[in-house]
């Protein structure tokens, strides 16, 4: 198993200092891949619900963002091996051309330790804050431009004639140094995201505790796994070829939590419960969990991730 976790892209470790810390004790400790997670702006009025509270409130509407790609640059030059995974990019946010300039950019100047975790977004307010396309159209747009990122790091004539995006007759250099591109990483729970992982996801990133869809027993993710991998040998792709990940965005207290089906929920309990847990998922074909070490500042942190570190990653 990988193991990986997001970073602060707000409050007291969203600085160059904290964040170098955070990042080199990802390092130290064995740790995988660090993340980040991506907002422009906060819009002051917000009707949209948030998927991933039993309420629908979003928790984190101070509008103090670090902007994912920038970091990810900042984070490429005080590392020297662990992966750096978008979680999750808001595709249509950022126009297409230009997104997939800065995820090559960022591929080369890493020496190809992008992952690109990616989505269409949730919160109506922002793509209209910041002029993104049509927030009903967010679907078609998220996968047409990535078809079209595929195109300008692939080909060396590009050209592309879709709804959303055109272009032709243009140079598109540098390409990535991972060849055809960083894999691309789904996010997502619903049928929605599960046909775009079939379709052209290298990998499926769900958080757990969606109420909608919730994966937050080992049997649920299976079932939603098996989805993934019917879809796409449906349409005619090796399921072997997904990459199958698990975001627990829940902090570990130590303390069994329920799960919506009454059962002990996934990744809560003692230190044993979380090895057994990541065994179980390891034996379903998970290759990258993602934990929630953040504490209000960065020393606490930093002793989340030793002690993950420690009593979990250690023992498994």
């Amino acid at each position: 198993m990988k193991f990986g976790f997001t970073v602060p892209v707000s409050g007291p470790g969203a600085n160059p200092q904290g964040m170098a810390e955070i990042a080199g004790a990802a390092e130290s400790y064995g740790y995988s891949y660090i993340a980040v997670n991506d907002h422009v702006v906060v819009p002051r009025d917000i009707h949209s619900l948030y998927p991933y509270t039993d309420d629908g409130m979003w928790p984190g509407r101070t509008g103090d963002y670090l902007e994912p790609l920038s970091l990810i640059g900042f984070l490429s030059g005080v590392t020297k091996k662990i992966d750096l995974l978008t979680s999750i990019l808001v595709i249509p946010y950022r126009p297409p051309i230009l997104a997939a300039k800065m995820i090559s950019s960022l591929d080369v100047m890493s020496d190809g330790r992008l992952i690109l975790g990616i989505g269409a977004g949730w919160m109506r307010e922002e793509f209209e804050a910041i002029g993104a396309p049509d927030f009903g159209a967010r679907g078609k747009v998220t996968d047409e431009y990535i078809g079209a990122f595929r195109t300008l790091w692939r080909e060396e004539n590009p050209s592309f004639h879709g709804t959303y995006v055109e272009f032709e007759k243009i140079i598109f250099q540098p390409k990535p140094v991972q060849e055809n591109g960083p894999r691309i990483w789904v996010g997502g729970e619903g049928r929605a995201a599960r046909r775009r992982v079939a379709n052209l996801g290298d990998g499926w990133y769900p958080v757990g505790n969606n109420p909608q869809a919730p994966l937050d027993t080992i049997d649920r993710y299976v079932a939603g796994q098996r989805e993934v991998s019917n879809l796409a040998v449906a349409n005619g792709r090796a399921d072997a070829s997904i990459d199958f990940a698990y975001w627990a965005i829940w902090p570990w207290t130590g303390e069994a939590e329920t799960a919506t089906d009454g059962t002990r929920r996934l990744l809560t309990g003692s230190g044993q419960d979380l090895i057994d847990d990541v065994r179980r998922l390891e034996d379903a074909g998970v290759s990258h969990l993602s934990i929630m070490v953040l504490s209000e500042g960065v020393e606490g942190t930093v002793k989340n991730i030793k002690r993950f570190a420690d009593e979990v990653m250690a023992r498994t």
